[in-house]
């Protein structure tokens, strides 16, 4: 006898068997589309994703739910099919499973509830499903203006439930040292000698202690780490040039323009940003959206995140980061979620809506 799941873990499984690696989306958009139809809501599919409104009897607030269909490619390392979607004690495997099919899904037949009965609703309720989020080439903010002003939002990432109320930015970095090309043999005898090689090493220790000021309450300083090195013409001729990237992890107390400042004045090596469109962000005060989330799931904490979201686009509005599953879990090998964080995002998601347009 086949077990029965919960309909939002069939729905979960069959986002999870259709693959949808940035770029290729296409599949699970029209997943995700035709079954909105079949419950009767109001859905637009686009190049941009997925939207679903579901409509309040009354004129009020806009609130949306806010994720993302695409994952990252399955790699290597897995004890299962990356794309079957396996049920194992209580968990499912499967690429994109918690990041962030299981917000999708759960978001999904929350808005399905949230429609049975929209008497009391004042206002509306959005889903936005956007493509591309693990990439550079994102389309929620595409998706957002198509959509129009909201008044707040709920990011559906896997916090385990709990309220990401900031997030870390993203700013990458290269450092460039210049130096002087010579024989290695002689380069010391010549003189006058700059090495590119030890003048970023001499930058890359002194990395670590750069931003002890001004740490932010949840998220403590800025993180600075170098992810590549390149250098060197031959092995025995001194490099005319050394480059690190850095990825930096900002926090709202160092903006991208004061962490470019405090690089420039502190490091002898040329700073160049290269990307800084990641902003932090941080829940404004008082919000009324933290205040219903908080009230419906009381034992939910409070924290900072370090990983980055499609909040960025949303960084001037009422904002929660809050969905099933487990972050550290993202993009490893047996990706999974538990069963019963998708049931209760369900639940949880479709109170926040009717609380907070009623």
């Amino acid at each position: 006898m086949a077990l029965t799941w919960p309909d939002e873990i069939e729905l979960l499984r069959e986002l999870v068997g259709t693959p949808s690696v940035s770029g290729d989306e296409e599949a699970v958009g029209i997943l995700v589309e035709r079954r909105v139809r079949e419950w009767g809501l109001e859905v637009v599919r686009d190049d941009a994703g997925v939207r679903v409104t579901v409509r309040g009897a009354a004129p009020g607030s806009r609130l949306a739910f806010v994720s993302h269909l695409d994952t990252v490619p399955a790699g290597d390392g897995w004890l299962r099919e990356p794309f079957e979607a396996t049920i194992e004690t209580g968990k499912l495997y499967g690429r994109g499973s918690g990041d962030a099919k299981a917000s999708v899904a759960a978001m999904l037949y929350a808005a399905r509830d949230v429609a049975a009965d929209p008497s009391a609703l004042h206002g509306e309720l959005v889903v936005i499903l956007g493509y591309g989020e693990e990439t550079r080439h994102t389309s929620m903010p595409e998706a957002l203006a198509r959509t129009g002003k909201v008044d707040a939002a709920v990011v559906g990432e896997p916090t385990n439930l709990d309220l990401a109320i900031a997030q870390r930015g993203l700013m990458m970095v290269d450092l460039v040292a210049y130096g002087d090309q010579r024989h290695a043999g002689y380069a010391v005898a010549d003189g006058e000698f700059v090495n590119a090689v030890t003048t970023l090493a001499e930058d890359l220790v002194a990395l670590g202690g750069l931003f002890p000021d001004r740490p932010h309450g949840l998220l403590g300083a800025p993180t600075v780490t170098a992810t590549m090195l390149e250098g060197g013409v031959s092995r025995n001729v001194t490099p005319p040039s050394a480059r690190a990237v850095l990825d930096i992890r900002s926090t709202p107390a160092w903006p991208h323009e004061a962490i470019a400042t405090r690089l420039r004045e502190r490091l002898k090596s040329e700073v160049v940003v290269t990307s800084d469109r990641l902003v932090p962000c941080e829940t404004p005060g008082p919000s009324r959206l933290l205040e219903v989330l908080g009230r419906l799931r009381p034992q939910a904490e409070l924290y900072g995140s370090p990983t980055c979201s499609d909040w960025v686009f949303l960084r001037d509005t009422d904002v929660v980061k809050c969905g099933p599953g487990t972050s550290r879990r993202s993009h490893t090998p047996d990706e999974h979620v538990d069963l019963h964080e998708v049931s209760a995002a369900r639940g949880y998601y479709a109170r926040v809506a009717k609380d907070y347009l009623s």
